[in-house]
């Protein structure tokens, strides 16, 4: 069980205003809380280990040896990558005008809900506490009430997606795309449209379920925090998000 457990509580984000249903706006013009887009990161770097006497969030820095002494490749250990993938996300001003929703799955099929109102750490360690606590707890409340920040939820994740959403994958072999040009060619009715990318180092990212499309969004590859920043930039100037 990881130390200084009242510390890696998340605080709630302030409450957001009660969205308008048929406009898609609250009353006072802003875009509503249901959400436009849905992520999904798959093939996260979450596996927790006994390190001496401490339960630890696994990583290449830190664990190496350890990694090596059981004959793993600290390369495969890389939970930086999703803290970044969930910065750049939640700090964007699409979820902060809540249309976004985020979902995370593990290398291992852990698949955990992410809450729109969360404030992710900043510094790695303290995320890293606050993952391996969720791994061993199965939820994080907020600090200030009895709200789930996060929470860990049964497999498959097309359970938990509207039905009829339309499914992209991003990836570098997809089909090359300008997304500030895909976007409003997308159905603006049926709900929210989703987005698989991986947060891993290495690899692809192949899931058990149906993808309507594979995307490239540039030509070049990209950091999957680099991918994820062109994808929400497209969708705010699409939605006027400033």
């Amino acid at each position: 069980m990881p130390k200084r457990e009242r510390e890696e509580e998340a605080p709630a984000a302030p409450p957001k205003p009660e969205p308008n249903a048929a406009s898609g706006v609250t009353p006072t013009g802003k875009p509503a809380k249901q959400p436009a887009v849905i992520v999904v990161l798959e093939r996260a770097c979450l596996e927790t280990g006994k390190v001496g006497k401490d339960h630890v969030l696994l990583n290449c820095d830190d664990h190496a040896n350890f990694l090596r002494k059981h004959n793993r490749d600290p390369a495969e250990c890389r939970p930086d990558i999703l803290h970044q993938c969930m910065l750049i996300l939640l700090d964007s001003p699409l979820n902060k005008a809540g249309l976004l929703k985020l979902y995370v799955r593990s290398e291992r099929g852990v698949l955990i809900e992410v809450s729109p109102q969360i404030r992710i750490p900043r510094t790695f360690k303290r995320f890293c506490g606050l993952m391996c606590q969720l791994l061993y707890k199965l939820s994080i409340r907020a600090s200030n009430g009895p709200h789930k920040l996060l929470k860990v939820i049964k497999n498959p994740i097309t359970d938990h997606l509207p039905a009829g959403s339309r499914i992209h994958l991003l990836s570098v072999t997809g089909r090359l795309v300008s997304m500030p040009e895909l976007v409003p060619t997308l159905p603006s009715t049926g709900g929210p449209v989703v987005f698989v990318a991986g947060a891993m180092a290495h690899g692809k990212v192949e899931p058990e379920y149906d993808v309507d499309d594979c995307l490239a969004i540039s030509e070049y590859p990209l950091s999957g925090a680099a991918a994820l920043g062109r994808l929400c930039a497209a969708f705010e100037n699409h939605l006027g998000i400033l």
